[in-house]
């Protein structure tokens, strides 16, 4: 049996409402796609059994895991687990694809397998629906990535604060997931941001196409991009930038100056966040809580790395820490900008 090219997991928790939109569109990809169908321990409706009639209605592309309720994290941790696809996405399921970019894409991955080129990442566009006015809004990468071949690190150009990496532009190989090791935290949100970074060291050629790929659903109250949801959070954001203070030793990758800086980049950005919303909270428990995130970063990096982010933010805010309201001013319109508030 030939390998499947891709392999599309759709962690599922209470999704009725939604999720069958999302699986029509991956179901476009036709026999060349495996589609890995999560339920997350759904009890309040038909979700586990939506997952059961697609995996029964297409059974050479459609399987459907049920497993107890672990979050998000343990959704896409399933799928890497089970894909028998050469790449692997994470296809959310309240958001979709564009089924004409999506052929476009998977023709374009099987000419670059069939020569032999096929590269570690496959990297398009993403789109923000909002559905409170029924605008949108696209982010591209024509500015920091060569378009329609093959490239390395040392051919990325500069991203702005708002345009990294994020789980809707990626395709990794699954092998890469595989190799670098990584598990993403139970019961944890935000865990997308482990996803886009631990791997990051193990990708040696990536594939940029400028095409709207995917749909990015923003706008349910409950969300967990929604701000005041993030403030209420913070424990699982404090998570996770620790996770990625962890993973990865940056002195490392000294010999790869693009992928380091960006990677820099792309923590103390976490680290920003999580300062914002830890000041946004203004407790005696929250300052605590920053100090020690700072004192953790001191503690698991070296002085190169945490003079870096504290002194310079990694070019984040170009702003010194802390000044006051200069930083949670200047951090928050960055936050607002990356995750897109409604």
């Amino acid at each position: 049996m030939q390998q499947k090219l891709i392999t599309f997991a759709v962690p599922c928790y209470n999704s009725a409402a939604y999720m069958r939109h999302c699986i029509e569109t991956l179901l476009s990809a036709g026999e060349q796609a495996e589609i890995i169908l999560v339920d997350d321990g759904s009890v309040k409706d038909e979700t586990p059994a939506i997952c059961d009639e697609y995996a029964a209605k297409y059974p050479t592309i459609v399987k459907a895991i049920h497993q107890e309720n672990g979050g998000h994290g343990e959704g896409v941790n399933q799928g890497i687990r089970n894909a028998t696809g050469l790449y692997y996405k994470v296809v959310d399921s309240d958001d979709w694809l564009d089924t004409d970019a999506l052929k476009k894409v998977l023709s374009r991955l099987h000419a670059l397998v069939t020569r032999g080129t096929a590269p570690d990442l496959m990297i398009c566009n993403y789109v923000y629906e909002h559905t409170e006015d029924g605008t949108s809004h696209t982010v591209r990468y024509t500015n920091v990535f060569p378009q329609e071949r093959l490239f390395t690190w040392m051919h990325v150009g500069r991203f702005r604060p708002d345009q990294n990496l994020l789980m809707h532009s990626v395709l990794y190989r699954t092998e890469v997931l595989r190799q670098c090791g990584m598990v993403l935290p139970k019961h944890t949100f935000y865990v997308d941001n482990i996803f886009v970074y631990q791997p990051l060291p193990f990708v040696k050629t990536m594939y940029y196409m400028d095409l709207d790929l995917y749909r990015y659903f923003i706008g349910r109250s409950d969300q967990s991009v929604n701000e005041s949801v993030m403030v209420k959070r913070v424990d699982q954001q404090l998570r996770v930038t620790r996770h990625m203070i962890d993973c990865q030793d940056l002195d490392a990758l000294k010999g790869e100056k693009k992928l380091r800086a960006y990677m820099l980049h792309y923590l103390s950005m976490m680290m920003a966040v999580s300062d914002i919303f830890l000041l946004l909270d203004g407790s005696a428990e929250a300052k605590e809580k920053q100090k020690g995130l700072w004192q953790y970063l001191r503690e698991h990096t070296s002085a190169t790395v945490y003079r870096s982010i504290r002194f310079g933010f990694g070019g984040v805010t170009n702003l010194p820490f802390p000044k006051g309201d200069d930083i949670v001013l200047g951090g928050y319109r960055i936050a607002r900008k990356i995750f897109k508030f409604n």
